[in-house]
């Protein structure tokens, strides 16, 4: 039988995030409470994932700086890395430009009971590919024909696809991009690939509309999410995901933890025998 209480919550949760991307941003507080409540939504669905032996692929795309990361870190987080998979692929190597276009993703797909999240993904070729002349124009044709095929194929399958367009107005990517600029901690992420992107602005934009009205379908959708508030994306996109994977709460009700006997017949080494690492910080760090 269905949780609807559960289904229940994450739509009145959904209401609310909406509501607040409309108006004021929200504040910290309740962003950690409703984050936090989400994140335990997640775990029940992980578990229905793997108890049903459910596939699923989450596409996630977008502008550079757009927020996706960030998202895909907060589903991540309160999951096992052994269900939940992130598959962030680098440019092909000049073997698998050898291979049929879709081959190199093929092999991440999920297995039973797996849920594969795709940071980028075969829509490469439709964006930046296309937008900086990495393939031709007869193999972006061949992509457009091909991918509403292959997630149709996918789908019948039983795998479940569900996929994510990240919008960034151009003011707040360039904000974005700044900061990490000033920020060392984020400076690895503006690749010369972004840098050039940054002039190209209307190309991205042509080629995202070329994508979605040719790969918006039916058997798998394009769902965008407005990123300009980072908080409130990633409230609702998670809160949309939970709604769109009509899963139980199956986890256990109760984990019994039977006292553990005695300890005996054990002698710990010699402490001066082990090398510790050294205690730079400790009790006294104000």
């Amino acid at each position: 039988m269905t949780d609807k209480s559960g289904d229940h919550e994450v739509e009145v949760a959904q209401d609310a995030a909406v509501a607040d991307s409309r108006g004021k941003k929200i504040s910290n507080a309740k962003y950690e409470k409703e984050l936090a409540r989400l994140q335990i939504e997640l775990v029940k669905m992980q578990e229905w994932i793997k108890q049903q032996g459910h596939r699923v692929v989450v596409i996630f795309e977008g502008r550079d700086a757009a927020g996706k990361g960030g998202v895909i870190k907060r589903i991540t987080e309160p999951l096992s890395p052994r269900i939940c998979r992130v598959v962030a692929l680098p440019a092909p190597t000049e073997r698998e430009k050898g291979q049929w276009y879709f081959q190199r993703y093929v092999s991440h797909l999920p297995t039973n009971g797996e849920m594969v999240i795709f940071d980028r993904s075969w829509y490469n070729r439709a964006g930046v590919e296309r937008v900086m002349g990495f393939c031709t124009e007869e193999e972006y044709l061949e992509f457009l024909r091909s991918a509403p095929e292959f997630e149709r194929m996918l789908v019948r399958s039983g795998i479940q696809v569900i996929k994510y367009w990240f919008s960034v107005s151009d003011e707040e990517q360039e904000r974005r991009f700044q900061k990490r600029l000033k920020t060392p901690t984020k400076r690895w992420k503006l690749s010369p690939m972004d840098l050039e992107s940054r002039k190209m602005w209307v190309e991205y934009s042509k080629a995202k509309d070329a994508m979605f009205a040719h790969t918006d379908i039916k058997q798998s959708p394009w769902f965008v999410v407005p990123s300009d508030i980072k908080k409130h994306a990633r409230l609702n996109c998670i809160s949309h995901l939970l709604g769109q994977i009509a899963h139980e709460d199956l986890t256990p009700e109760e984990i019994i933890m039977e006292p553990r006997p005695a300890q005996q017949g054990y002698v710990r080494p010699p402490m001066d025998e082990q090398t510790f690492v050294p205690q730079i910080h400790g009790a006294d760090d104000d």
